[in-house]
């Protein structure tokens, strides 16, 4: 609790914008971190916690193990412990060691700019390719209706409608780790083919105001949280062009800026040396430019 805090008032002081942290009920929180008090075995964890003593009415120390199902070995020192509860109830042991060993993937020799879309495609590369994102929210709106539908007919509070809840939140987890799932195959072959890779920063507030639902499916800032771990993962080079680098308009040829463009054009032929291009791509080619040009000021 006190970490939390202390992160709080870090952010509320160096982050412009970010709000004076606020007073929160306990409940709140889904989740608890142990940096001490607790002993990891395979498959089970002891947690010493305050609990109350119905006997001598006060909190006593409380140890007690729990299992665990255990997929992999951790590697190296283990330095902290957190526990969450999810929405459909179920309890998640995360291990946090120190362990910053890399898996340096063969180099390839190629560079790659990206250019995040809505309307053709989730990215355009600057190779060409375009790559559709499966939208999974979008699939599942039918089933979400459907259950949303369902919880509205049920008594608050009755339970048939915690178990409502419950599917309901058991469906939005299996969304978000499809979506997620899906974010780290990208980046994965991303990272096997090229050594370095340019994105653009996205004023990801303002277009969730705009767009709402769609930029929530596509989740941009995920995408690219797990794209820099990546890079740092397998010894690859990750760029980011400032959000007001002008990448759309100048043409990737000429570098003539195309004032008239707007949203709806999708290909356009520069007036200047007659290049016929692909909005996105050449928005694409734009950003490995700047990204990777020291002179730009990446802002």
């Amino acid at each position: 609790m006190i970490i939390r805090l202390h992160l709080s008032f870090e952010n509320f002081f160096d982050i412009p914008g970010f709000g004076r942290p606020k007073y929160k009920k306990r409940g709140k929180y889904r989740s608890a971190k142990f940096q001490s008090g607790y002993k990891l075995q395979e498959g089970r964890v002891r947690i010493s916690f305050k609990a109350w003593d119905e006997p001598s009415q006060s909190f006593r120390f409380n140890k007690r193990w729990f299992s665990f199902h255990q997929h992999r070995e951790w590697k190296g020192n283990v330095r902290y412990i957190q526990i969450l509860r999810d929405a459909v109830g179920t309890y998640w042991l995360y291990i946090v060691t120190d362990d910053v060993s890399r898996e340096v993937l063969p180099a390839t020799g190629e560079s790659v700019g990206a250019d995040f879309g809505m309307k053709d495609a989730f990215l355009t590369l600057s190779t060409g390719k375009k790559i559709q994102s499966p939208q999974h929210l979008k699939q599942a709106l039918k089933k979400l209706r459907s259950l949303n539908k369902a919880l509205s007919r049920k008594v608050v509070g009755s339970k048939n409608w915690w178990r409502c809840v419950r599917q309901l939140a058991r469906l939005y987890r299996h969304v978000a780790n499809q979506r997620k799932d899906w974010h780290w195959k990208l980046a994965t072959d991303l990272c096997r083919r090229f050594d370095t890779i340019a994105t653009e920063k996205l004023n990801l507030r303002g277009m969730k105001r705009l767009w709402g639902r769609k930029v929530s499916d596509l989740a941009f800032g995920q995408f690219v949280g797990i794209l820099k771990f990546k890079c740092f993962k397998h010894n690859r080079e990750f760029l980011q062009a400032g959000q007001w680098t002008p990448t759309t308009k100048p043409c990737s040829d000429c570098g003539y800026h195309n004032e008239d463009l707007t949203l709806s054009d999708r290909q356009w032929t520069c007036p200047e040396c007659g290049s016929h291009h692909d909005r996105d791509i050449n928005a694409a080619i734009n950003i490995l430019r700047a990204a990777c040009d020291p002179s730009v000021e990446q802002i």
